[in-house]
């Protein structure tokens, strides 16, 4: 249905469009005396064709117009402008002001007829070109989805394989990927900066792929020797996600070179120190050590909550970025959520 807004301040030029409205068919006609109340109509409800006089008292046709087009989703709406004489300035200015087409009084009905027809068919041509849109704005968001649901498994995957070969489990890197979207979060970052970090933390050890295993999984202390090439996983997982389009992977290989940073300085692979360290591996320094202190290993008991706690409290401003483990900590309720969401299975002996 056809929703016809007229806006005359004659009640016989009412009733006549009135009439000539109905004729058209599977049309409503919305008739308004007075312009203003006709303009807020017209504010409210989205008419598919308007219909005003020129000569009216409080405000005319042209300024009518010119109030209509400012609203927002009404610069496209057809309207017909009437007009008691045939005078060309006063058309130009109504076509400048936006009026689509119009009609001399007395109307004919027959010109009537054809104007609102072929309003009514551009405005229908409107409506299934906005649908068409809509329609391939849809299947752009679905394909979108598709490919990022992809990429995000791929992402995951290949995280995997570097927990593979560590005595990690893959309930730890989602345990610590929503921690530091937690943490993102409680600092007031964005919505899409949470998801983005969600879907990067996982790759920060990604690295330790090129860890030889008799370090990776030896079961005793690192010597210092041992230590320097176990370091080397956070460059080798920055050489590895760097330098690609994607900006998961931009932000995955920024976690993997700086989330063994220390607050002051004493961290690796460069030593960077407060906010020269990026907000992403500061962040992820807080989850990742939390989740592995809290989590038992073949080579070791896992801590208790309190102990944990209080192990981030004590790195805080050495280790740690204060304001990151402010928020973990604020966010506590939610943390535990999670462990309880993503628990480990039973750990292997080796």
């Amino acid at each position: 249905m056809n929703r016809i807004a007229i806006i005359d301040d004659s009640d016989i030029n009412l009733t006549l469009l009135k009439h000539l409205v109905n004729k058209l068919g599977d049309c409503e006609p919305l008739l308004f005396v007075e312009s203003p109340v006709g303009l807020q109509w017209c504010t409210d409800n989205v008419p598919d064709l308007v219909i005003v006089d020129y000569m009216m008292p409080d405000l005319d046709g042209i300024g009518f117009i010119q109030r209509f087009r400012a609203l927002p989703g009404r610069a496209d709406i057809p309207v017909l402008m009437i007009t008691a004489n045939d005078d060309k300035e006063i058309r130009y200015e109504a076509l400048q002001c936006g009026a689509n087409d119009f009609l001399t009084k007395p109307v004919d009905t027959v010109e009537f007829r054809a104007r609102a027809t072929n309003m009514l068919a551009l405005r229908a041509s409107q409506r299934r070109m906005a649908n068409r849109n809509q329609e391939l704005a849809d299947e752009v968001r679905k394909a979108t989805a598709e490919i990022r649901a992809r990429e995000q498994e791929l992402l995951f995957r290949m995280s995997r394989a570097a927990e593979f070969r560590d005595p990690e489990t893959g309930a730890h890197i989602q345990r610590m990927a929503h921690y530091s979207a937690l943490i993102a979060g409680r600092l007031g970052l964005g919505e899409a900066t949470q998801e983005l970090l969600l879907q990067a933390a996982p790759m920060h050890d990604v690295g330790k792929i090129g860890i030889p295993d008799y370090i990776l999984l030896k079961p005793g202390r690192l010597t210092p020797e041992e230590f320097e090439v176990m370091k080397s996983h956070a460059r080798l997982g920055h050489e590895l996600l760097q330098g690609s389009g994607s900006e998961i992977l931009q932000a995955g290989a920024q976690i993997a070179l700086s989330h063994h940073e220390k607050f002051d300085g004493s961290g690796y692979p460069v030593g960077l120190k407060t906010d020269g360290i990026p907000l992403f591996g500061r962040i992820v320094a807080v989850a990742d050590v939390f989740d592995a202190l809290t989590s038992e290993r073949p080579y070791k008991k896992a801590w208790s909550l309190e102990q944990s706690q209080a192990f981030l409290r004590d790195g805080s401003g050495t280790h740690f970025d204060p304001r990151c483990v402010e928020a973990f900590l604020a966010a506590w309720d939610d943390v535990l959520k999670v462990r309880e969401q993503f628990h480990d299975e039973e750990v292997p002996d080796r």
